[in-house]
């Protein structure tokens, strides 16, 4: 259900700061009521506007100790969970408060207003979640928002998850095909069209009882397809450090995970790349008006040139460089093809080719022709850190499990490029890349561009 998910984390962060601030306004109000006065009569009294300030403050800071509490968190969420959470996340802003007050007690104090604001805040945000999920459930039972699955295993294993989806859409998935294994589904000509159309998100496998052989296979069709696995427990445990264990009909299933950038990690990289490339623009204008002017003197052409590259999900996207070459040499590559010096891969690489520009080698020798990619990160078909993009003709000669270099958006740089890229054969580039996806973090990603400008200056980034 990581589509529903999604929309519903999203939209609960606006929401949940927004209860915040009106338990507090109505406790607010509530203290200073007639008939409250009349039982406690107030000795300190706040004006309003001071006061509503300080509850978009407490409002601010309560959304990330909700967030540290799991609140958003991408998993299903079900309404008798939710409320130990809440409890927890909004008495943990109660003692933060608490302490504050007590290290500065020019603070407001009223005990009557943070006490009624604690309560108030549970209950609304309480409310909220079920009219929330109220909503969510409705669109899910009316088709909207649904993941569309592949249900394998045989007929007695698989109907029991099978009559589960299909009574309880609200769960958030909906059944295209079932197939009593991987050979089956492949010859479904159909099924296969609408997999690599980005069609159907996900695949669970039902029987357990499945051989190894088989079940990596398996594993590697949905890496390659972009499929997220689901399996009855327990088949693949040692092949993945990332999965989610849930439970369908009463069999415990659990959720192989390509990546760690999921939900709101995916966010976070998104902002953290949105934040960045603005800034790299705005800072490197004048070297882009610079070198504009240097290729248009030194060869004839345009200043960018738009090349084919596949990106995340095998989606084709057009990388934007700077024109290191000759006018039309994509066109010439099948006359220099014969002196590649990859021979370890489907990349190709020349030394010394006769179709660069004398401003192109410069260009490339310090990795400024690359600079452009930032307007690819700002059109969301590119990222800052992430794998190399790769020609579509090049990831037609991928090996088996390399096509998981596709799980997330091509970097402008990254690990392979900070470990010495120009001395590492295309398998220790894939590894490399390999190991970033499956252990991404923001350090992570702030080491690797931290590391890019030594890489240029020591020649390694060629």
């Amino acid at each position: 259900m990581k589509k529903a998910n999604f929309i519903v984390n999203i939209a609960l962060v606006p929401i949940d700061y927004a209860i915040v601030v009106l338990a507090a306004l109505s406790a607010y109000f509530l203290r200073f009521s007639e008939s409250i006065e009349e039982i406690r009569p107030v000795f300190y009294e706040m004006p309003l506007s001071e006061f509503a300030s300080l509850a978009f403050k407490v409002a601010f800071m309560s959304i990330i100790v909700f967030a540290m509490s799991g609140f958003y968190a991408m998993r299903d969420k079900k309404l008798a969970k939710e409320l130990p959470k809440i409890f927890t996340g909004v008495s943990t802003v109660g003692i933060i408060i608490i302490l504050a007050i007590f290290w500065q007690k020019e603070l407001f104090s009223s005990r009557f207003i943070i006490i009624f604001s604690w309560g108030l805040t549970i209950i609304y945000l309480f409310i909220s979640r079920i009219i929330v999920f109220a909503i969510r459930n409705y669109f899910l039972k009316k088709g909207h928002g649904l993941s569309k699955v592949i249900v394998l295993g045989s007929d007695i294993s698989r109907q029991a998850i099978v009559d589960t989806y299909n009574k309880s859409p609200q769960m958030g998935y909906k059944i295209i095909a079932e197939f009593n294994s991987l050979g089956d589904l492949e010859n479904s000509s159909d099924i296969v069209s609408q997999i690599k159309n980005k069609q159907i998100d996900n695949l669970i496998q039902t029987d357990s009882s499945i051989e190894k052989k088989e079940a990596l296979n398996l594993l590697t069709y949905c890496q390659e397809n972009h499929l997220n696995l689901r399996y009855v427990a327990s088949l693949f445990q040692t092949q993945s450090l990332h999965f989610n264990i849930n439970s369908v009909a009463g069999l415990p299933v659990i959720e192989i995970q390509g990546t760690p950038l999921d939900g709101w990690r995916h966010v976070y990289k998104r902002t953290f790349d949105l934040i960045v490339a603005i800034l790299l623009l705005i800072i490197l204008s004048p070297v882009f008006i610079i070198i504009a002017i240097a290729i248009k003197l030194d060869s004839q052409g345009p200043i960018f040139v738009k090349l084919s590259r596949v990106g995340n999900k095998g989606k084709i996207f057009k990388m934007y460089k700077f024109r290191s070459m000759v006018k039309d040499a994509d066109k010439m590559k099948s006359e220099v093809m014969q002196y590649n010096e990859r021979v370890d891969g489907p990349l190709f690489k020349m030394k010394d080719d006769p179709r660069v520009t004398k401003v192109g080698k410069f260009l490339r020798r310090a990795s400024l022709d690359e600079l452009p990619q930032l307007i690819n990160v700002l059109g969301a078909s590119m990222s800052l850190v992430g794998p190399r993009p790769h020609e579509p003709a090049e990831v037609d000669k991928y090996q088996k499990g390399y096509k998981k270099l596709l799980f997330i958006k091509p970097g402008i740089t990254g690990m392979a490029q900070v470990s010495g890229r120009a001395n590492l054969d295309f398998s220790e580039e894939a590894k490399l890349d390999i190991f970033y996806i499956e252990n991404w973090s923001v350090l992570l990603d702030l080491i690797i561009l931290l590391k890019t400008p030594m890489a240029v200056i020591k020649g390694d980034q060629g």
